[in-house]
């Protein structure tokens, strides 16, 4: 049977090409919000980080109404490492709409989630968003899609449906630039159209695979997915089954059943075959189990979700300072939050350490990595974690890393310096086009991008752009220089000073400004040149009863003090260093506080290499 006043759609594409705001405009020419009504922007970013950063971190449901027709809508992330949300929600959907930039045209991740789509066989709806901007080259970002089309293996129906021209921002879209639209109902025809209405059995025993978690602390765990097949009612008796295990639950009682209307979930005595729904009621439901009928127990098989590439190590603070800033910071703590981490975010795995008091966390890149730490931090959780490693593999005895395929957008007068640092990456050029701005795309491994992104916006003066995702995996490409400078690392614990920092800042450029707490082993700033530099920051002017001894201090002013951000701290601190992360600070450290031990250890250091 087929629903006909049923879509289930989701749009999809590179970060920053206007999803969200699209998903703004359809559910206010939706009818979702009053004429009158005051309404933010970027509605569906509902999370604190989501807002800060202007990223969709997590993929949302939301619905509206055409022509009679209900239009289930999901908002999916764009940056490479949330990738993982893309690809669980495409089980609930029946076609995306595929969202261009009219400048930037395709991108690492327009090509990572339309390759993804096209492997579920979803029909692809490709809109070119942005077309109002003064740079757009509509025609030009065209050929290139009808290239990526060709290259992925796209089907004839594909390359042959219409393209809709859409400005996200005003509201309006168009199947043809010569005749401008003042609205969306050309985008809402087209999805009636050319995205297919759900199939299957409306009479057969209920089955529904869950692709998100959500939870409420009234009714706890909440399981969002598509109903495949039959109808569910409120208060029937259902079982849970997954295709990667024979366990099957016992019989559960459906508490409640809620489906999508705008942006809030409505309660939904029935639901049948095709609807979206959330499942209340089933205390442990995790992402990719099914749910179904007791007289039919079939586990449908999940999207398989790409592997992890990145690592770090999250231990329990041990420095001078543990415990003074956080709420939670015992092993116990730190356990319980990452292992709860794992029910929702299918992309993450969490191992236990070597010793209890620590656990290897594996993400898919620096974001996914640092979203969860800054979440963690803000909870009140106190912990400190290490360098971001990539995970190597080892294939018939061979090394093996992950590598990226990188695209960057620069003005052609600093394409040579962009090619030139990547290739000390070990980067390889796989092609160069362009005028005025030229569009570089790599292949360069996963670890040489870390800590470039403030280089490549250093090197194009702010105004080149790059974006990179996980490709394929090759042989290990050699030793890559990680930091071609040390660190200065504070003498004794004690409070900066602004006498002391004023010399200091003679050594390097500083993290920390005067009056800030430090400890022996902490890094208060970079150092010029290769090599560690101790340096004492909490001296102080010895006392004299000059007359002008304050005007004298006056003029000791620091140059800059440039305080790190978690993306910078995580992309400075070396193999021998650690990051402490507290609700209150941010502080690198050596994992060796005693400025003696580590002068012990560089010695035989260099006696064995001797």
């Amino acid at each position: 049977m087929i629903r006909n006043d049923i879509r289930n759609i989701a749009i999809i594409a590179h970060v920053d090409h206007g999803k969200t705001t699209l998903v703004d405009q359809l559910l206010k020419q939706g009818g979702v919000f009053r004429q009158n009504q005051q309404v933010d922007d970027r509605v569906m970013d509902s999370n604190a980080l989501e807002r800060e950063r202007g990223i969709t971190i997590l993929a949302k449901n939301t619905a509206v109404y055409y022509n009679n027709t209900k239009i289930n809508i999901v908002d999916t992330p764009g940056h490479a490492d949330f990738g993982g949300e893309v690809e669980r929600v495409l089980k609930m959907v029946d076609g995306v709409l595929l969202l261009v930039d009219s400048f930037e045209g395709p991108m690492p991740q327009t090509r990572f989630v339309l390759q993804k789509a096209l492997s579920l066989q979803l029909p692809v709806l490709i809109v070119i968003n942005k077309v109002d901007r003064p740079d757009a080259r509509c025609d030009e970002v065209l050929d290139e899609i009808m290239d990526l089309l060709i290259e992925l293996d796209a089907d004839p129906e594909t390359l042959d449906r219409p393209i809709v021209y859409a400005s996200a921002r005003k509201g309006t879209a168009t199947l043809d630039l010569n005749e401008p639209s003042e609205n969306m109902v050309p985008l809402f025809d087209t999805i009636l159209k050319y995205i297919p209405a759900p199939e299957g059995d409306m009479e057969g025993p209920a089955q529904v695979l869950i692709s998100t978690i959500d939870y409420n602390e009234y009714v706890g765990r909440i399981g969002i997915g598509r109903i495949t097949r039959g109808t569910l009612k409120e208060n029937t008796m259902v079982v849970r089954c997954n295709a990667l295990s024979d366990k099957v639950t016992p019989p559960w009682r459906l508490t409640g059943l809620s489906c999508y209307e705008g942006l809030k979930r409505m309660p939904a005595p029935t639901v049948s075959m095709g609807d979206i729904v959330a499942l209340t009621g089933l205390p442990d439901i995790e992402i990719g189990d099914t749910v179904c009928d007791p007289t039919c127990v079939e586990a449908l098989p999940f999207v398989a979700i790409t592997e992890p590439t990145v690592s770090m190590t999250f231990s329990v603070n041990d420095s001078p300072f543990a415990g003074k800033e956080g709420q939670f910071v015992t092993s116990r703590h730190l356990r319980a939050r990452l292992y709860r981490e794992l029910e929702t975010d299918v992309s993450l795995r969490v191992k236990d350490g070597s010793t209890p008091d620590c656990f290897e966390v594996c993400g898919r890149g620096e974001l996914h990595l640092s979203i969860l730490i800054e979440n963690m931090r803000r909870e009140g959780y106190e912990f400190q974690v290490s360098k971001p490693q990539v995970i190597m593999k080892e294939e018939n005895g061979v090394k093996m890393e992950p590598i990226e395929r990188m695209v960057a957008d620069v003005p052609q007068a600093y394409a040579g310096a962009v090619i030139d640092k990547i290739g000390r990456r070990r980067g390889t050029l796989e092609s160069m086009a362009g005028g005025d701005r030229v569009r570089l795309e790599f292949l360069v491994p996963s670890r040489g991008l870390f800590g470039y992104r403030s280089e490549f916006m250093t090197d194009t003066r702010g105004e080149g752009i790059m974006s990179a995702v996980y490709d394929h995996y090759e042989e290990f490409k050699g030793e890559i220089p990680h930091r071609n400078v040390g660190a200065l690392v504070c003498y004794e614990t004690g409070e900066a000073t602004q006498y002391a920092l004023f010399y200091a800042q003679e050594r390097g450029s500083l993290f920390i400004s005067g009056q800030t707490p430090v400890y022996a082993g902490m890094i208060c700033g970079e150092s010029n040149r290769p090599g560690d530099i101790v340096v004492n920051v909490c001296r102080t002017k010895h006392v004299t009863n000059m007359r002008n001894a304050s005007a004298s201090e006056d003029s000791m002013r620091l140059v800059s003090v440039h305080p790190l951000t978690l993306e910078e701290c995580m992309e400075f601190i070396d193999d021998d260093e650690l990051l402490e992360i507290t609700p209150v600070s941010l502080r690198m450290r050596k994992r060796t506080l005693s400025h003696e031990q580590r002068a012990k250890s560089l010695s035989r250091l260099k006696n064995q290499q001797g």
